[in-house]
């Protein structure tokens, strides 16, 4: 079924019922000529006032509890062609210095040609009563600014720019929009939330920007490493970048020389737009803050670990036996070492998988630290693993960012080398979750008197954000580490531990087939086909989940490993939703982009977001929408956060979310469809992070053969980084240096 056609509206701004400032999102009632009541109109207006004469393209929409509404993709200003239009247009509060009483004036003296004489000779307003020279420039200022946003968004709807995105554009650069983005519309990539290089690069052909005009190529380059960042990585070969950047900025008539990219990366090293780094026969391109990032944290790291520390071993050995005298439950030797080696060294890491003691073990070292008078911070990247370090430690426990105190006011956080923790030592749970640059944040901010102690899985996928920083410190062989690896008895009895080691041992898992009395915890549907696996998940929703005593709602989480495909997150959520979250006479919803957001529904932050204090990841769930003001409210664990409909692209359902997500979060019941049709994604540690996630239940959904393949395929997240290298000193110095870095 093809898209339905345009429709049009003429006719004048009755009221406005709302107006989002910030996204210009409206609506409004619209008085349309030979029609007895207003219609109601949404869209994306730059500056809207009741009394305006608009022509509206778009579509008319049936809205469940407001009946008809005219959706507005675009629209432009009309001239008023009757005197009362015209006392409304100018009295309706458009033009600073007009109200109603000024407005009847003007029109009564000038009649139907107002508007000619406002717009070419000004200065007769003065034959007004009422009027003074003062007002008269007022006015002209006001009626100056409404001509540039009018010829703003006429420029750019007429360009192949939404009226959402053009909205968003004049709020970013004002009446130099035109300017700015005839001169160089990739620049809108960088400046403006929403707008990738595909959207400027349409941009750019509309307004005969050339193919290969160096504001494209340079664009072009930039987007690459972004996508690349966004896979992980901190850097890229010169000779991917080139390839990857040709691919990228081929048209049908327009193919890239390779050699000119070759060229156009050596002169943005020299002007500071990337640092490129020979290493290992070979050079590197970073984008500069990934440059700076890595450099300086491991310099950081290089500082920390090289702060001598005093330490009273007989102490702690007599301290260790105390503590298990006192408590009953005997440290193995691996955790004995490791509460020693976390009281001896600076900064050390304890590693291992489930099972193996690591919680055990964090919190005796907690204890000896409290024992030993220290003043402590526990902290992890999520809020949801900092609550868990909290239960476990019966110790605060706060996620990174409120650690080290992000002001959203300049974006940065207050603590840093000049301000750093008040604090003798540091927890950090969860840490193969710690990206590059909120590594770099928490090492800025560990003064050089405390210790540190990182706790995390090596063996779970690495950071949703760039790098591998956990693993490159392990890799560097500089920071000390103790890997449990026993696992104690009463794991021993969970087949979620017991398949969990077999899985990164490269051995198939022992599952249970799905039935109606499970005797284990690890279970198994084998449904062929990804069409059978959903009718599957649904049926386990309806009948076994509940029979087992678990609440399908609250207790489940699907975890899928892409988005794409029948057993992807999107598809999942729509199906998902529709069993636990149906809809209802008492469910008010909204939508956005195609997706039906409702009352009741699991959702997931995707960005981060200071302003609201949510960050990417943060499961909620929806308790209000406001429809009249198109605002939609989420709980947040004990905070409630209200976002308007031009911010709702920030959350998405999530009763199905990758595994990625998933990260330092724990679920009673977890279920992992893994179909073929994921193949590039399927890797060992990606079962093993999955899997990992449910504390009392486990249902894989797919063929044996996927699963097999998930366990051969040992993807050691190759993320291109030099940290290791960077702590060991095996790195070189860059080939350019760039603008605002020092040389230290």
């Amino acid at each position: 079924m093809g898209e339905q056609p345009a429709e049009y509206l003429q006719g004048v701004v009755e009221r406005l019922t709302f107006h989002a400032a910030e996204s210009g999102y409206t609506i409004a009632r619209f008085k349309v000529p030979r029609t007895s009541e207003p219609v109601t109109v949404t869209g994306s207006f730059a500056n809207i006032q009741p009394g305006q004469t608009l022509h509206l393209t778009g579509q008319w929409r049936n809205h469940p509890k407001y009946g008809e509404q005219f959706q507005v993709f675009k629209y432009r200003e009309t001239k008023p062609a009757t005197l009362t239009g015209l006392e409304k247009y100018l009295g309706s509060g458009l033009i600073k210095g007009v109200g109603s009483v000024t407005a009847k004036r003007i029109v009564a003296h000038f009649g139907l040609d107002t508007l000619d004489i406002i717009e070419h000779d000004i200065e007769r307003l003065q034959e007004v009563p009422g009027i003074a020279r003062k007002r008269v420039k007022l006015i002209q200022t006001a009626w100056e600014t409404q001509k540039v946003i009018k010829e703003v968004m006429l420029f750019l709807q007429g360009h192949g720019v939404s009226t959402t995105y053009a909205v968003k554009i004049f709020k970013q650069y004002g009446e130099d929009a035109i300017e700015i983005v005839s001169r160089n519309p990739y620049q809108l990539a960088q400046d403006v939330y929403g707008i990738g290089f595909i959207t400027a690069d349409t941009i750019a052909r509309n307004l005969g920007i050339a193919p290969g005009s160096p504001f494209r190529y340079r664009s072009g380059l930039v987007h690459v490493l972004n996508g690349a960042a966004e896979e992980g990585h901190c850097f890229l070969p010169q000779e991917d970048l080139v390839s990857q950047g040709v691919k990228c900025l081929t048209l049908e008539d327009h193919h890239p020389d390779p050699q000119v990219l070759t060229t156009l990366i050596a002169d943005m090293a020299q002007t500071g737009e990337l640092v490129t780094q020979a290493q290992d026969d070979s050079l590197v391109c970073y984008a500069p803050a990934f440059y700076q990032a890595e450099r300086h944290l491991a310099a950081r790291v290089q500082t920390l670990l090289g702060e001598p520390l005093e330490v009273d071993s007989p102490r702690v050995k007599r301290w260790i036996d105390r503590f298990i005298a006192a408590t009953g439950l005997p440290l193995s030797e691996e955790q004995r070492q490791a509460v020693a080696l976390a009281s001896s060294q600076r900064v050390c890491i304890l590693t291992g998988g489930p099972g193996t003691g690591k919680t055990f073990t964090t919190r005796t070292i907690v204890a000896l630290w409290q024992a030993m008078g220290k003043s402590m911070a526990l902290a992890s990247p999520t809020g949801r693993a900092a609550q868990r370090l909290s239960e476990i430690t019966g110790k605060e426990a706060k996620t990174i960012h409120r650690l080290l105190e992000f002001d959203p006011s300049t974006m940065r956080f207050k603590r840093d080398t000049e301000n750093p923790l008040p604090v003798d030592a540091v927890v950090v749970d969860e840490a193969s979750m710690l990206d590059l640059f909120l590594a770099h944040s928490l090492f800025k901010a560990i003064p050089p008197t405390a210790q540190l102690l990182l706790v995390g899985d090596i063996d779970q996928l690495p950071s949703v954000g760039a790098g591998n920083v956990l693993g490159d410190l392990m890799a560097s062989k500089q920071v000390p580490v103790i890997r449990l690896t026993q696992v104690f008895r009463q794991a021993q009895a969970s087949r979620i531990v017991q398949n969990a080691h077999a899985i990164n041992q490269g051995q198939y898992p022992a599952l249970e087939s799905v039935s109606a009395s499970p005797v284990t915890d690890c279970l198994w549907l084998g449904a062929p086909e990804p069409e059978d696996g959903v009718q599957g998940i649904q049926d386990i929703l309806r009948n076994l989940i509940p029979n087992l005593g678990f609440d399908p709602v609250r207790d489940i989480q699907m975890l899928c490993p892409m988005t794409r495909g029948a057993v992807g997150t999107r598809n999942l959520n729509q199906v998902l939703q529709g069993v636990l979250n149906p809809p209802g006479p008492d469910k008010a919803e909204i939508n956005r982009g195609g997706l039906t957001l409702r009352v009741g529904d699991r959702v997931i932050q995707q960005v981060n977001d200071y302003n609201r204090d949510v960050f990417n990841g943060d499961l909620g769930t929806i308790t209000a929408i406001d429809l009249e003001e198109q605002e939609v409210t989420v709980q947040f664990e004990a905070r409630s956060v209200t976002y308007d409909r031009a911010d709702l692209n920030e959350i998405t359902l999530a009763w199905a979310v990758t595994i990625h997500k998933s990260q330092g979060s724990e679920y009673p019941v977890v279920i992992l469809p893994i179909y073929m049709q994921h193949y590039l994604m399927l890797s060992r540690n990606l079962l093993y992070t999955g899997l990992t996630r449910a504390k009392q239940l486990a249902i894989l959904v797919g063929p044996k053969k996927a699963i097999g393949l998930a366990v051969r395929q040992v993807k050691a997240q190759e993320r291109y980084t030099l940290l290791s290298q960077r702590l060991a000193g095996q790195v070189s110095q860059p080939v350019f240096s760039i603008h605002g870095l020092s040389s230290k």
